[in-house]
């Protein structure tokens, strides 16, 4: 990074280092543009994570003794303010924040500036609560913890210098929630373009991780199960033997993959089905990548990401009927490969990183010229 970002050194703060996904991949962007900058985390589990090895050194906060904490770090919420806030920034002159949760809550001075990445407002906490805690008695148990974290969530929230939404939705929520304005980047999505391409292209896919309700990974084998139209699924988790139950002989679970073998799955498939409303959701711009259409519910991130009519088509409901509905519309519709790739190319990594090193200088000229003692005369 060139002037006149701050001579001093830089580091990268997320929320846990776990697992692999859409953030993951912001991260090792980020760790490409500031090879040099460790990485602080609340946990971080080695076997999960094994991405993170290339970054010069991994910081965990003192969550990182408490045992099982690396896989079970949702029953730690109430101890994740202090994790962040006991680290020590002051040797750092930049600090960019990439988060979900807490990593926004560090805490720096007024010689360090704090860059925030804004993945969505803590998602438990507000937009997606009911969806968390629909168990009326978990929900009593649970509120004074909830009131809690949600004052400190907004007091973390005003701490970063700047903070930057990673789709129109995060924005709105980002306004709501926390008060605050922000700009709107959108994550890198890069896949390699080799080619497995089978015309046939037999089956629907759904690429997701198996752990939340929200995903609505049920909704979408509730309708192919009617539909009697193949389904095929990519991914694990935690509700992946319940999802199986669910499913009809025409649905297939292929569990994790590698890169190459989503490749694959995605360019022999008729359309990516994304039933859930995604903070962004990178799989739809994967699959435009490759060009494949999306048939996408009609909230969140997809209204970024998609075109209707061009790159996919929207449902308006989260119900059987309305995503059925949509399958068989799609059905009788064409897309251009082409049109779908041009897409996509907007979500680029070349872009996403020159859009991010204009927005740092920027806001850090100006924060820079709020601080400076001229500024206090």
């Amino acid at each position: 990074m060139k002037k006149p970002l701050p001579k001093k050194k830089i580091a990268l703060v997320y929320d846990r280092v776990n697992k692999w996904g859409g953030a993951e991949r912001v991260l090792l962007t980020l760790h490409e543009m500031f090879p040099d900058a460790p990485l602080y985390t609340s946990v971080y589990d080695v076997g999960r994570a094994p991405w993170a090895k290339v970054f010069p050194k991994v910081k965990t906060s003192f969550l990182q003794k408490i045992p099982f904490a690396k896989s079970n770090h949702e029953f730690l919420a109430p101890l994740m303010p202090l994790a962040f806030e006991s680290f020590n920034f002051s040797k750092f002159g930049l600090v960019i924040s990439v988060t979900s949760e807490a990593a926004k809550g560090i805490i720096t001075t007024s010689k360090t500036f704090h860059f925030c990445y804004c993945l969505t407002p803590t998602r438990y906490l507000w937009s997606g609560y009911n969806e968390y805690f629909k168990d009326t008695i978990l929900k009593g148990i649970t509120r004074p913890i909830i009131s809690f974290l949600r004052i400190w969530d907004k007091k973390a929230a005003s701490r970063p210098d700047k903070i930057i939404a990673i789709s129109t939705e995060v924005q709105k929520r980002i306004k709501r929630y926390y008060k605050r304005g922000s700009e709107v980047i959108f994550p890198p999505v890069e896949l390699s373009m080799n080619r497995f391409i089978d015309s046939s292209k037999k089956y629907y896919l759904l690429v997701s991780r198996l752990d939340y309700g929200y995903k609505k990974v049920d909704l979408a084998i509730k309708a192919f199960n009617k539909l009697r139209s193949p389904l095929v699924i990519v991914g694990t988790g935690r509700l992946e033997n319940k999802l199986k139950k669910l499913a009809g002989k025409n649905i297939r679970f292929v569990g994790k993959v590698n890169e190459k073998e989503l490749i694959k799955y995605y360019q022999n498939a008729k359309a990516l089905i994304m039933p859930q409303e995604e903070d962004f959701g990178i799989v739809a711009v994967e699959a435009q990548s490759l060009g494949i259409p999306v048939i996408a519910y009609k909230k969140g991130g997809a209204l970024d990401t998609i075109t209707n009519g061009k790159t996919g088509i929207f449902f308006e409901k989260q119900t059987v009927k309305s995503l059925m509905q949509a399958v068989k519309k799609f059905d009788k519709m064409s897309f251009s490969e082409r049109i779908l790739k041009e897409n996509a190319k907007r979500f680029s990594k070349t872009i996403f990183k020159k859009q991010l090193q204009r927005s740092l200088i920027r806001s850090y000229l100006g924060w820079r010229g709020r601080n400076s003692p001229l500024a206090k005369i």
